[in-house]
């Protein structure tokens, strides 16, 4: 197994504008030592000098993490605590809790507890408020609560939260706990393997290839890779994963910098385990990076057929770069190209707009790019996949519903509403969809629309000039049509929030081991997935065309 420190090239969470242009190190050496001196003057004088006490250490990583804001959401300083948290990302292994958790509006929150782990075992739920760790007040304390549920095997940890409404108490033993790569695969029928990658950490590849042998013991003699909501990870994963179904020595991805040392062109190295058995892949929005490292490699060789949406659109190579007092910066390096000659990435971040946004690649400005029979491929926006479906992609209502929490928090009160639900699948009816949307309106969930945030900026603009007044019968109607308007577009994806309201009640009920286990019987990507691995003709047909 490759550890962490070894392992320097990544293709992290979810984007390949390379932004160190210009002159050399070399070149540029006296403008370098000069801003250090004076950053280095402002830092001291301001802390010496500053009326009340200052923190030297929180000052300076805000000032260095703010600083790399302004190249990529990539390029990132690690303090001693975000080395830790890194390393845990990558090898899969730590000694924790076994949960995801969330801050958010100053609540740390049980966002999935992984089943038999502390967590689970101490009865959290996802939806808890955690108030207290120990004798640690969570509403006073702003550093990373994570922090405070670290500690050896066997540790133990008194905790205190708040489950509708109620002040609850319950204590944690820490044990080790393994962040599977693959959290999931079985047979969907006498034919089809269905393998889950969750993320390309050090043991993505070892993992997916026991999954595939075991299913090929089976009788599996057709796979579907699901990829969907994988965030990427380690290159070297992508490049072993490609391994498993192409032949050794096999281009997978190259990299290209004006750094000549960041030009690398990676191979396969290993002998395959099959390179005839079919293969489907499964990609959406959130699948990134090394997610798309496979998926368009794969479809460049003509190896697989992808279905679902369009991939999210990272093309950017990071690398960890020690420093001092055991801090690390991960730095953009490199953009990486399929092999095709192809590259993914979505957004430019050397071009921004009037008010500091990144612009996106249009469509229009795509580039044809052929696979190894000829089939065109683009570049500029994500693997866009062989067969779309619509019903995969996903539009303002459905983003703005998830990333306000509307789907999880709607789904701890239906948890606690139908606890005596168990094993048994969720019937969803048209009474569910009302109260969610009576749901969303009671928590003045804003979809963030252009229009909306237009109208709003015009009132806070007329406030300023003392005229909002004079226009505010007129503002309240416009925002009245407005948000008719979007109910009317919640309708419109009426099934699609009912398909992630379902899913998220699974998972409450089942873990997400119930929910994968729902999906080989009732996804319609797998449904798709399984129905071309079926038609042999169909799926050759794709890949010769």
């Amino acid at each position: 197994m490759l550890s962490f420190f070894k392992k320097k090239y990544i293709i992290p969470i979810v984007a390949c504008s390379f932004l160190f242009v210009g002159v050399s190190f070399k070149e540029d050496f006296f403008e370098i030592a000069k801003q250090i001196e004076i950053f280095t003057t402002l830092f001291k004088n301001v802390n010496m000098n500053y009326v009340d006490q200052t923190n030297p250490g929180e000052l300076m990583d805000k000032a260095i993490k703010n600083m790399l804001a302004e190249l990529d959401p990539y390029t990132v300083y690690f303090n001693e605590q975000d080395v830790v948290k890194a390393k845990i990302n990558n090898t899969g292994e730590y000694t924790g809790i076994g949960a995801i958790m969330t801050r958010k509006d100053g609540k740390f929150i049980v966002r999935e507890p992984f089943k038999n782990y502390p967590a689970d075992k101490a009865g959290l739920k996802a939806g808890d408020e955690i108030i207290q760790i120990g004798d640690v007040n969570l509403i006073d304390f702003k550093e990373d609560a994570t922090q405070l549920l670290k500690g050896g095997k066997n540790a133990k940890i008194d905790l205190k939260f708040k489950r509708n409404g109620e002040i609850k108490t319950t204590q944690l033993i820490l044990e080790e706990v393994e962040l599977k790569a693959v959290p999931f695969y079985t047979k969907i029928d006498d034919k089809t393997g269905y393998i889950v990658l969750d993320k390309f950490n050090a043991k993505a590849t070892i993992e997916t290839k026991q999954a595939l042998e075991k299913l090929k013991e089976q009788g599996a003699t057709q796979i579907i890779l699901d990829l969907r909501g994988n965030p990427g990870g380690l290159l070297g994963e992508a490049v072993s994963i490609c391994n498993l179904f192409v032949p050794n020595n096999e281009v997978i991805v190259t990299t290209k910098s004006h750094i000549a040392k960041h030009n690398n062109i990676y191979k396969t190295s290993r002998n395959p385990v099959d390179t005839q058995i079919p293969l489907a892949i499964l990609v959406n929005g959130r699948s990134a990076s090394a997610s798309e490292i496979v998926s368009g490699a794969l479809q460049d060789l003509d190896r697989a057929v992808i279905i679902g949406s369009r991939s999210f659109g990272k093309g950017l190579v990071q690398r960890y770069l020690d420093l001092s007092y055991g801090t690390q910066v991960k730095v953009t390096i490199s953009r990486y190209y399929t092999p095709s000659g192809r590259c993914i990435q979505a957004l430019d971040y050397s071009k921004k707009d009037a008010n500091g946004k990144v612009t996106k690649t249009e469509a229009k400005n795509f580039n044809a790019f052929k696979t190894r029979k000829g089939r065109p491929v683009y570049d500029g926006g994500g693997v866009l996949p062989d067969i779309e479906l619509a019903e995969t992609k996903s539009n303002y209502i459905i983003d703005a519903l998830v990333r306000n929490d509307a789907i999880f928090n709607f789904g701890t009160q239906y948890y606690y509403k139908n606890s005596t639900l168990g094993d048994k699948i969720p019937n969803l009816t048209d009474a569910d969809f009302a109260d969610f949307k009576k749901y969303i309106k009671s928590q003045n969930i804003s979809f963030d629309t252009k229009t909306e945030n237009a109208l709003k900026e015009t009132l806070e603009q007329a406030k300023k000039e003392k005229v909002d007044t004079a226009i505010k019968l007129q503002y309240d109607s416009l925002m009245l049509t407005l948000q008719k308007a979007e109910d009317v577009e919640v309708d419109k994806n009426k099934t699609e929030i009912l398909a992630l309201l379902h899913d998220e009640i699974i998972k409450r009920f089942q873990y997400k081991e119930g929910l994968y286990l729902y999906y080989t019987k009732n996804n319609s990507e797998i449904k798709k997935a399984t129905q071309l691995l079926n038609n042999t003709a169909e799926y050759n047909k794709i890949l010769i065309n």
